[in-house]
């Protein structure tokens, strides 16, 4: 039997984080689980994990590890960290919230510095392939994007160059301290137990929820934000946990892709998701709303020699089990609600304003993902619009 690890994860109340936990408690080892949002909003809880949960008060350090004592408090006799709290989110959310994204550099450090200081024997940073030039993505029939193709450097604006330079802090902790860093890039992971509305939500979450409020409303129709052509691949959470664990104890220093190699288009994408609701919609395309690169696309090369990993669930598949959960979800929210036909028909059109973005007075009303935000951002966001006018 494996030596039982105190293993860290930070985001643990998000979608990844929260397959993590349940990955490492059912093998035994001891969790501590942190993140910034109250724990009746994280998307799984675990029995058995150390939560740090919510806003701190002088009583409690709570979960935001932008606060270094608390990184110090988490990393204190561990033996792994897993390094997965940021702001991100669908194009929608990233294009719009830059400088909100690339605060993260703030956890980033702090988790780094933390798990030097303790002596912390791995540590794994959640990159994205969002680090990967743009230049590269401009057409939708992409070659496979290869590791070393991130540079030269011309990631995604704001989100992508956040997660490109804190790969480079990885790098040279591992080179000046020592500390066993590991880095995956992240090819679009979905699955069950993830965002599904409110605008941080991903491509296969986003077109199950609007093919669903679709059916539901009996409108037959929905939103596709640009013309559908535009290319990626999605890699299935189950297969992701398992990458993760792979890269964390390889003997792998530079990062790797952790994707799929199964590319189709966004009209591909809506394709499958009426072939499992059974229906066929009329298609509205945004040609306005943020779409991304033209194409993306995994090379799976490396990882494949390098520890005999590939995804194991066809998108088909991994489809149908989101389209389920996100179903069930759905109709529990809304179930009972007297406005519920209206909101619900809103649903299969773009994604309810962002919480706490400060684009309209119920965004600022919704407390949900405003632990973290600057109280000023909104206003700023608000402001600066304005004065463009």
């Amino acid at each position: 039997m494996a030596r039982k690890r105190t293993i860290v994860i930070t985001g643990a109340g998000g979608f990844i984080g929260g397959h993590l936990a349940r990955h490492f408690l059912s093998l035994g080892h001891e969790v501590r689980a942190a993140d910034i949002k109250p724990l009746r909003e994280w998307y799984q809880v675990h029995r058995g994990a150390e939560n740090f949960a919510g806003p701190g008060t002088p009583a409690k350090l709570g979960g935001d590890c932008r606060d270094y004592s608390l990184c110090r408090v988490l990393c204190k006799g561990a033996s792994e960290v897993y390094q997965l709290a940021a702001d991100m989110g669908g194009m929608g959310f990233i294009e719009n919230n830059k400088a909100l994204c690339m605060l993260s550099v703030m956890t980033n450090t702090h988790m780094l510095l933390a798990a030097q200081e303790a002596g912390v024997d791995r540590f794994f940073y959640a990159s994205s392939a969002c680090v990967y030039s743009a230049d590269k993505q401009r057409d939708p029939n992409i070659t496979a994007l290869k590791e070393a193709d991130a540079y030269p450097a011309l990631p995604e604006d704001g989100y992508g160059w956040e997660k490109l330079f804190s790969e480079r802090m990885c790098r040279h902790f591992r080179e000046d301290f020592g500390i066993h860093a590991r880095v995956a890039r992240f090819h679009n992971v979905y699955g069950p137990h993830g965002t599904w509305d409110g605008g941080r939500e991903k491509a296969p979450a986003a077109v199950c929820r609007k093919v669903i409020a679709a059916v539901v409303s009996g409108k037959h129709e929905i939103e596709v934000w640009g013309d559908g052509t535009q290319t990626r691949s999605f890699t299935y959470i189950d297969d992701c946990i398992k990458g993760i664990d792979l890269i964390t104890h390889s003997k792998i220093l530079e990062p790797i892709n952790l994707g799929s190699s199964e590319m189709v288009s966004i009209n591909q994408l809506v394709d499958i998701a009426e072939e499992i609701a059974g229906v066929r919609l009329k298609r509205n395309y945004k040609l306005d709303a943020p779409r991304g690169v033209a194409g993306r696309n995994s090379d799976n090369t490396k990882i494949m020699e390098y520890l005999g990993w590939q995804p194991s669930t066809r998108l088909r598949d991994g489809m149908e089990a989101t389209y389920r959960w996100i179903h069930d979800e759905f109709v529990k929210k809304y179930r009972g609600k007297t406005a519920a036909k209206q909101t619900v028909s809103s649903f299969a059109h773009g994604s309810r304003p962002i919480p706490g973005d400060g684009y309209n007075a119920e965004s600022q009303r919704m407390k949900t993902w405003r632990q973290g935000i600057p109280a000023t951002y909104g206003k700023a966001k608000v402001a600066r619009k304005k004065a463009k006018r």
